[in-house]
């Protein structure tokens, strides 16, 4: 299956870089740019993309509001991307509250040619990109800058099992639905199951917001990841 991606990025340069690396593989297609987030937003609602590519600072619209227009959409809109978020900064307020928007993850625009294909891969499947540890640090920094934020989510925990709250902890460490299933002697379709179940119970969207969530819970300390 084709991936198809659009490039929001108020560099021109930018955008003609990232579209040529991502059309020369088999397996995805660019199939639209915009160099702002209101055109962005415009542009994926009539391409229909699986992946977009946003930068956090733009004119007009920054990436921030534009991701949440694309993950919440109005009624009537029925098409919702995976955004995956291009920083030049490795810990970004913006990036933090993007990901809590439900936002896929975050790639540094400096990241290795490999690293954005690879990115797009992943969540064009559906994973959140959270595997660097830049990232954890990243909503860790961010959670511990927020105590008690929201009560909230605390009392959302009570909902889970006993297993499922060990597996969402295990997901805000970093780790893999694999190292997950080794470490809690599990088949990793059953890790899987609970982690979809975990979504459910706490009205998640993925992985990235279950990391922030039990960051804001309590579950997990901040520092503790990695």
């Amino acid at each position: 299956m084709t991936i198809r991606v659009i490039i929001v990025d108020d560099q021109a340069m930018v955008r003609a870089g990232f579209a040529a690396l991502l059309s020369a593989q088999a397996d995805i297609d660019v199939v639209g740019e915009a160099p702002d987030g209101r055109q962005g937003v415009d542009v994926s609602r009539s391409t229909h993309p699986d992946v977009v590519l946003m930068d956090v600072r733009m004119p007009e619209m920054d990436g921030l509001a534009a991701a949440r227009e694309l993950l919440n959409p109005p009624a009537g809109v029925v098409h919702r991307p995976k955004v995956l978020m291009l920083t030049t900064f490795d810990v970004d307020d913006y990036v933090y509250e993007a990901l809590r928007a439900g936002a896929s993850g975050f790639l540094l625009k400096d990241a290795p040619p490999a690293d954005l294909i690879a990115a797009v891969r992943v969540v064009a499947a559906g994973d959140a990109l959270l595997a660097p540890s830049v990232t954890r640090r990243l909503i860790a920094d961010f959670a511990a800058q927020r105590p008690g934020r929201r009560r909230d989510p605390a009392l959302r925990l009570n909902g889970l099992t006993p297993r499922e709250t060990e597996v969402l902890e295990l997901i805000a460490r970093g780790l893999s639905n694999q190292e997950i299933a080794d470490q809690l002697i599990l088949a990793e379709q059953t890790v899987k199951t609970h982690i979809g179940r975990v979504l459910a119970k706490l009205d998640l969207r993925d992985r990235a917001q279950a990391v922030i969530f039990a960051y804001e819970s309590g579950l997990v300390a901040p520092g503790d990841a990695g």
